[in-house]
């Protein structure tokens, strides 16, 4: 499968968030992921992607959660991530000490949405994993920057062919 974005730019205005230790199981994520869209009774059309930290980018399950929605797969380094802290609704210093920012689900969530962004449903855990989604607010500067975000190059991965883009660089790593 290879999800493409296509040529125009992308207006769907909803970001999830994931976060989960290494080896979670690929059903466990899609699971809490679909718990947290029906939490807020969100249709899986009105994601634009999924994002969570640049060191889960060749994880098995946050490959698996973008080909089951169709959506491109962002990472942030953990600076981004920790510049979202005073936004988050649920900071964790156990998560800092082991990931370098206090929150990845929800400050995923938060940063691929934008200043302007905002949770919609806060952090929300399976045993392994954990997911958050934040609504992007579209004001006519973001419709400019929306413009000249198009289609970023492919990797290969385990998994196969998979959109990738590296928020932090604006490129594909």
């Amino acid at each position: 499968m290879h999800l493409d974005i296509g040529d125009q730019p992308v207006h769907r205005p909803l970001v999830l968030g994931l976060g989960c230790e290494r080896g979670t199981p690929c059903d466990e994520v899609i699971r809490l992921a679909e718990e947290a869209l029906a939490v807020a009774g969100i249709d899986r059309h009105e994601l634009t992607g999924i994002a969570s930290l640049d060191s889960r980018v060749a994880e098995p399950a946050m490959i698996a959660a973008a080909r089951h929605f169709s959506v491109p797969f962002v990472v942030f380094d953990a600076g981004t991530l920790e510049a979202q802290t005073a936004r988050l609704q649920n900071p964790s210093e156990i998560v800092f000490s082991l990931t370098g920012c206090h929150g990845v689900a929800e400050a995923a969530a938060l940063a691929a949405a934008g200043p302007s962004g905002a949770l919609i449903v806060p952090k929300i855990k399976s045993p392994h994993a954990t997911a958050a989604i934040a609504r992007r607010v579209f004001s006519e500067s973001d419709q400019d920057v929306a413009a000249g975000c198009r289609q970023s190059d492919s990797i290969s991965s385990p998994a196969g062919s998979l959109r990738l883009m590296s928020a932090a660089s604006g490129v594909a790593p």
